[in-house]
């Protein structure tokens, strides 16, 4: 899935491997629980891991658990903290948006997402969201799993896209296209 949209190999091969133990977790049509997740089966992944708890009436998410990675990504510890008190208004509709899809389709969620909301436009996460339920049909809970990126580039509330050329390359493809060919217009 992310290597459709051009993310890095780490964190292609990250997000493989998370999708691949959760799809081995499914029986049938049922999704996986919290409970058949065992953090030692993705020791290494575990810094960029994240629980989400889904609440309803009215529908909220709590982050229940956010690895030790993603500290330095949101410069903060976002763990026991629900989306408006870790993101600003854009950003929060965008991830209710992702996560309810992820929830009513009972199908994971994959996308890049700018953290230009915080200042950091240079900095974007690939993420994925898998949906965990306790009686195999409800999302109650979602695994997810997120990698910082320095190349791809989304804006907040949007799916996401091909990373955009920026001003210096397309200032060097405008150079190298006027420059004569070589071994023409020499003196």
């Amino acid at each position: 899935m992310i290597a459709q949209i051009g993310g890095p190999a780490t964190a292609v091969r990250a997000h493989e491997e998370i999708f691949a133990y959760w799809a081995s977790l499914r029986q049938g049509g049922r999704l996986p629980s919290r409970a058949s997740i065992h953090p030692a089966d993705f020791k290494r992944h575990l810094p960029t891991v994240s629980l989400i708890e889904v609440r309803s009436d009215p529908r909220d998410y709590h982050l229940r658990l956010a690895g030790t990675g993603l500290y330095g990504v949101y410069g903060r510890e976002i763990t026991g903290h629900t989306l408006e008190e870790v993101y600003n208004t854009a950003a929060t509709d965008y991830w209710r948006t992702e996560l309810d899809k992820v929830v009513a389709e009972r199908r994971p969620g994959v996308g890049v997402h700018n953290f230009a909301w915080r200042g950091a436009g240079h900095l974007s996460i690939l993420w994925l969201r898998l949906p965990l339920s306790s009686n195999g049909a409800d999302v109650d809970m979602i695994l997810g799993c997120a990698r910082p990126s320095k190349t791809a580039r989304s804006s907040a509330g949007r799916r996401a896209r091909r990373p955009v050329p920026t001003a210096r390359n397309r200032r060097a493809r405008r150079s190298r296209e006027s420059r004569p060919a070589s071994g023409r217009n020499r003196a």
